[in-house]
């Protein structure tokens, strides 16, 4: 048997939203942007599904682009906005230190042409300081980006009153939500952002599918040139039954998954306090609260994670050291090293977040194969000249 606790690097692919694409494969194979039968046929059902995203998040269906994932869509939002708004003489970006490498690698890009970029930094509750971000925010900000819940730590960020800060200054405010939606409820409205990034494989949707909102009224010059599709905001033929699945997983999610998040909350701190009290040298990394209910990353002292990794993996039992748009660097979690933990505990960090499928039995299982293998490896590793 084997255990999946890797749910914030992707989720297993709905059985009805799987059926429902493949009937979308087989018979609505029509261009979404053709005037006749088929295409029309293809276009109700890009409609439909638009409209089931729309209400995962609060939103009119006329205001949600489809893309093909959550990077697109940060990359959409971020560089949009900044091509809207350089003429105007603003050329500031502000995001925070732990966004997602979708969001920090494209502020990168934008400074190698010429934007200033300043990143809030962090403390080691992982919280991003409101009095932090309005130090950050001056008059030429064009853009400020944090996203709503991190996907290493879980820590949910205070967006409404970090884009009233943004807004004071007459800035954009954008917000990956890519780790929340499907795992809080989601009001756009009530966030009051300008734009917000999702992404369908995070709640049981296809891989390759995303949405980014977009507040009527904000101005984006999109990235993607070729045709008008979405809009003219993202060019390009939809994927339909792709979509078709990402609408049906947003409808269901909607439904039923966020009515999980309590079980799946006692899951997770009954693992969380039954490592900390079996296993010597563990902390548990950024606030407790304000969380996702399924996430949970905890330190492990004087073992790097790749060894705990592939023990728990032989074991059975999968889950992650961070990021996995970041598996395979050696470097430690850009996320930890912002909150100021010290060089060991960054090392060491391994994330657990659960999903739907999970049960007491998997954390029973955990509990019972982690403290060995972390007894064993610690007899065996050197770690920071220590053992």
């Amino acid at each position: 048997m084997r255990i999946y606790l890797d749910h914030n690097a992707t989720t297993p692919l709905d059985p009805l939203a799987a059926d429902r694409m493949v009937q979308a494969m087989r018979d609505v194979w029509g261009n979404a942007s053709s005037v006749h039968h088929f295409g029309q046929q293809a276009k109700a059902a890009l409609d439909q599904a638009r409209g089931q995203v729309a209400s995962l998040i609060g939103a009119d269906a006329s205001e949600v682009v489809f893309t093909a994932g959550g990077t697109e869509s940060d990359n959409i939002a971020i560089r949009g906005a900044a091509d809207a708004l350089e003429v105007s003489g603003r050329t500031h970006l502000v995001v925070s230190a732990i966004e997602h490498e979708a969001v920090l690698n494209t502020a990168k890009a934008l400074a190698k042409r010429g934007w200033r970029v300043t990143l809030v930094p962090v403390d080691a509750s992982g919280i991003v300081s409101i009095d932090r971000l309005r130090d950050a925010v001056t008059d030429d900000t064009a853009l400020v980006s944090v996203m709503h819940a991190n996907n290493e730590i879980g820590t949910i960020q205070p967006i409404a009153a970090l884009a009233a800060i943004a807004h004071e200054r007459g800035a954009l405010f954008h917000t990956d939500a890519v780790q929340s939606a499907g795992k809080i409820g989601i009001d756009v409205r009530a966030l009051g952002v300008d734009l917000l990034t999702i992404a369908g494989h995070k709640f049981y949707g296809p891989k390759g599918t995303g949405a980014l909102w977009v507040r009527r009224g904000v101005r984006l010059i999109t990235p993607i040139t070729g045709g008008r599709q979405e809009r003219s905001r993202r060019a390009g033929t939809e994927n339909v039954p792709a979509l078709v699945g990402f609408g049906v997983a947003a409808e269901l999610t909607a439904r039923k998954t966020i009515d999980d998040q309590p079980r799946l909350a006692a899951l997770r701190d009954r693992l969380e306090a039954g490592i900390l009290a079996s296993v010597s040298g563990t902390e548990r990394n950024g606030a407790a609260a304000p969380r996702v209910a399924n996430t949970t990353n905890i330190s492990i002292d004087r073992i790097e994670a790749e060894s705990i990794l592939i023990g728990l993996d032989l074991a059975g039992i999968a889950v992650s050291s961070g990021s996995a748009c970041s598996s395979g660097t050696l470097e430690p979690s850009h996320v930890l090293k912002a909150m100021g933990l010290p060089h060991h505990r960054t090392l060491g960090s391994i994330r657990f977040s659960f999903g739907t499928s999970n049960t007491d039995a998997d954390v029973d299982r955990v509990l019972a194969v982690l403290p060995p293998l972390v007894e064993k490896l610690r007899s065996l590793t050197t770690v920071g000249g220590r053992k």
